[in-house]
Order: structure tokens, then C-alpha cells, then sequence
């Protein structure tokens, strides 16, 4: 019942939070600072043996509120979010090691160096060398640094509950925020293509990848932490708030990934659950289909059937559209291109960003992690790819009772070709897949048998 309060408590006080940053945006900025110091005083103050989850949990909480930061202005810079994780995960690594079986990540790290060096001969004159490198390059050193912690770390199932709470708390707030920002959708869509304004002032490709990852863990706790009825319908509310958000920001990559996600998290969650477990999931299952049912009739309506064309991929007079990528594989097929013309060291850090300029007048950033990596790396992007693919199979083969591995997985891969890695989120998910997570045992109580007298 304590714990429920609790819960309870933290979502409304994160509510709360959004409300209050709505109407006094200046508040953002001691929000962040208040989050740094307090994470980093309770990382330094806690158990030696309870170090590793303070550290995930404070990294967690800063990729929940990563794009809130952005949104609101509240961080030191843009890429707060990252260096944010970067710095965690560097305390964590002091305080309890690395394992020595990560050292694929290590030479992961060491082969994106060349590219720097390649950067340095191939940008154009105009070019920021430092911001551009740092852009493009802070996502997979977030991404290496991350997975180099996280490697075969020992968490219980409930510690890693504990982790997505953190992350998802201030989604709540960020949703409450855009819930105020933007009340009435009619007033600010006119076509099916994606909306800032819907998606309360920042990017919606962002918004929506954010909103996505809240999506996916309510969906999770719905199904894994709501003992009661009451918790359920609550759990339940919430996805359905956050999923309206979510759809209605007009970016389709966010909301696709996180049901595919959660799909997946399910298969493998039904696997391993017990008879009597396995009908209670398929009970709730029904109630997550009522609640997102309800969701999509609600944001047909409050849209006015733009969000029905935007899925169907028709634009606002119900034409098909030519691409569904919105060009996303004119992209792909460019950075292709550039790998195959310089297949060994590739074309350098950010050149692929600094040649559209060139070329079309506008830098239009890579939306595919995969083509850019290839492009920018040449060979060793291969090398990067297999590293990243293949190496979490050798968590799985020691450990096939983590039932939330492939959803880690498929959430990184699914986020990173549909935004790249703008955000520390699929840096550190990926990092979450590579945990070792145990399943708590029941304590067994055995009856003591009273000694006889003769």
C-alpha cells in the first residue's frame, strides 16, 4: 500500500510539475539543476552495493526528460541529455568497474575516431568542425560508454522497474505540459503533416519518439506493476493520455515503434508467465485494447479525421501521398552513395549533413543511424554494425529469462531509423538490454514441526 502511495504520489507531483513550467517557463532551468545535484549527491552518498542503480536511475530520469529540457529551455545546451548520461555512467564506471567481457564497446569507441580525422580533410570551410563533430558523434559515444557500464551488470526485475519509473516520471510531466500548450488540435492542424505545435512547440519527430518511449513503458508497468484494479484503470488512463499526445503530434516513427516495442515486451512476457499469470495477462490485454481503441476514436474526433489520413498516408484532402518516408529514403539511398564511393574510412563525421548543404542549400540531418554510420565510417561502420547487432546475443545466451531484451533491442533499432540519434534515449536502452537481470525468489516458508515429548 506504501509503495502505491508513492507511485501515486511521484505522478502527481510530476504533473504538477508540467502545469507549473507551463505558466512559469523559467522554472525549467532550477528543475534541471535541482535533478543534476540531487542525482549526483544520492550516487555519492548510497551503499557502495547500491551505486549501479542509482546511476541507471538518474540516467533514466534525465532521458525522460531530455526533450522536456529541450522543449522548455531548462538545460545547460542542447545536447544536455547525453552529456548528461555520458557523466553518470563515467561515475558509475569508478565506482563499480567494468566487465571485462564488454570490450567489444571499447574497440566500438576506438573505431569512431578515424572519422574525426576524415571530418577534418572533408568539411567545407563554412562548417562548425566542433559543434558538427559533437552532433553527430555524442549519440554513439552516449550509445558505447553506456553499453560499456551497463555489460552483464546484476539487477533484480524490480530494480529495473524502478529504472523505467524514473524514466517515464518526467514524460508525465512533459505530457502534462503540451496537454496546456496546445488544448484544442483543431485550432492548429490544417494538413497530415507533422505539427510543433501539436507537439507543444518542439520538433514532433522528437516529441513523438519521446511521447513513444511513455507509450511503451505504461504499456509495460500496465501489465507487470498494477496489483489492483484501481492501479490498472489508473496505468491504464495514463497510456491512454500519453498515447493522445503521442499520435497527435502527426509523427507516426514515435507511436509505430512503441507499439511494435511493446508487442514484442508481451510475446516474450506471456512466454515466461505461469498458467494462472498467463490468464490474468490476456484479462489486462483486453483492457490496454479498450484503452487504445478509445484513444485513437478520441483523436480522430478532436483531429477532425486528420489523424486517420496521416496513418493511412493520405494528406488533408485524401489523396495517397507519393512517399510514405517523407523522404527518409532519398536519405538513405544518398548515404548509401557515400559508402560505396569511399567504402574504407568513408566520408568523415557530419560530411554527410555539410554535403546537402552544399548540394541543396539546407542541411537536412540523417533520420537512418545505419546509412549514416556506413557513410561516415566506410568499413569500420561495418565493423560498428556487427559490434552493436551481435554482441547483446551473448548476454541472452547466458541469461533467456529477461524477458525485456528484444524489446530493448527492437526499440533502439526502430528509434534510431526513423530519428538517428538525436536523443540519448536509444543510446541508453540499448545499454538496458545488456543487463543481467535476476528474477527475485520467493522466499519458501517451511513449517516447523513441534518436538514430541515421551
Amino acid at each position: 500500500m506504501k509503495t502505491n502511495i508513492t507511485y501515486i504520489t511521484a505522478l502527481g507531483f510530476h504533473a504538477v510539475l508540467g502545469f507549473l513550467i507551463y505558466f512559469n517557463e523559467s522554472l525549467a532551468k532550477p528543475y534541471f539543476y535541482i535533478a543534476v545535484f540531487y542525482f549526483i549527491y544520492r550516487i555519492i552518498t548510497v551503499a557502495d552495493n547500491k551505486k549501479t542503480l542509482e546511476v541507471l536511475k538518474a540516467c533514466a530520469y534525465f532521458v525522460g526528460a531530455e526533450v522536456f529540457f529541450r522543449t522548455t529551455g531548462g538545460a545547460i545546451s542542447y545536447e544536455a541529455g547525453k552529456y548528461m548520461v555520458i557523466v553518470l555512467v563515467l561515475i558509475g564506471m569508478v565506482y563499480s568497474g567494468l566487465s571485462g567481457k564488454g570490450y567489444p564497446y571499447f574497440i566500438y569507441l576506438m573505431l569512431l575516431i578515424p572519422s574525426i580525422f576524415v571530418a577534418s580533410t572533408t568539411l567545407s570551410f563554412d562548417a562548425n568542425f566542433r559543434t558538427n563533430i559533437a552532433f553527430v558523434l555524442s549519440g554513439p559515444v552516449c550509445l558505447g560508454l553506456a553499453a560499456l557500464f551497463c555489460y552483464d551488470k546484476r539487477i533484480t526485475n524490480e530494480q529495473l522497474s524502478q529504472i523505467l519509473l524514473y524514466m517515464v516520471l518526467p514524460i508525465i510531466a512533459h505530457t502534462a505540459y503540451i496537454y496546456l500548450y496546445t488544448p484544442d488540435l483543431k485550432e492548429v492542424l490544417n494538413g497530415t503533416g507533422s505539427s510543433r505545435a501539436a507537439a507543444g512547440g518542439w520538433g514532433a519527430n522528437q516529441v513523438s519518439a519521446v511521447l513513444g518511449l511513455g507509450m511503451f513503458l505504461m504499456s509495460v508497468r500496465l501489465f507487470t506493476k498494477s496489483p489492483s484494479m484501481g492501479l490498472k484503470l489508473l496505468n491504464a488512463l495514463i497510456l491512454g493520455l500519453i498515447s493522445f499526445r503521442a499520435v497527435t503530434t502527426m509523427s507516426r516513427g514515435g507511436v509505430i515503434a512503441a507499439i511494435m516495442t511493446f508487442l514484442i515486451f508481451l510475446f516474450y512476457y506471456y512466454r515466461h508467465s505461469h498458467t494462472k499469470r498467463r490468464n490474468e495477462v490476456i484479462a489486462i490485454f483486453g483492457l490496454f485494447c479498450i484503452s487504445l481503441v478509445l484513444t485513437w476514436m478520441v483523436s480522430v474526433n478532436r483531429t477532425g479525421g486528420l489523424v486517420d489520413l496521416r496513418y493511412a498516408n493520405k494528406d488533408h484532402l485524401g489523396r495517397e501521398k507519393g512517399d510514405v518516408t517523407t523522404g527518409r529514403a532519398e536519405l538513405f539511398e544518398e548515404e548509401l552513395e557515400g559508402f560505396i564511393t569511399n567504402p574504407f574510412l568513408g566520408i568523415g563525421s557530419s560530411r554527410a549533413k555539410d554535403q546537402r548543404i552544399e548540394v541543396d542549400g539546407q542541411g537536412v540531418t540523417s533520420h537512418s543511424e545505419f546509412s549514416r554510420t556506413l557513410a561516415e565510417h566506410g568499413i569500420l561502420g561495418v565493423i560498428i554494425l556487427l559490434i552493436l547487432i551481435f554482441k547483446p546475443l551473448d548476454i541472452r545466451t547466458k541469461n533467456k529469462s529477461n524477458y525485456y531484451f528484444y524489446a530493448f533491442l527492437a526499440f533502439w533499432f526502430l528509434t534510431i531509423n526513423h530519428m538517428s540519434m538525436r536523443l540519448a534515449m536509444p543510446a541508453f536502452i540499448y545499454g538496458l538490454a545488456l543487463l543481467n537481470v535476476t528474477h527475485e525468489k520467493r522466499p519458501v516458508h517451511r513449517k516447523q514441526l513441534k518436538a514430541t515429548t515421551r
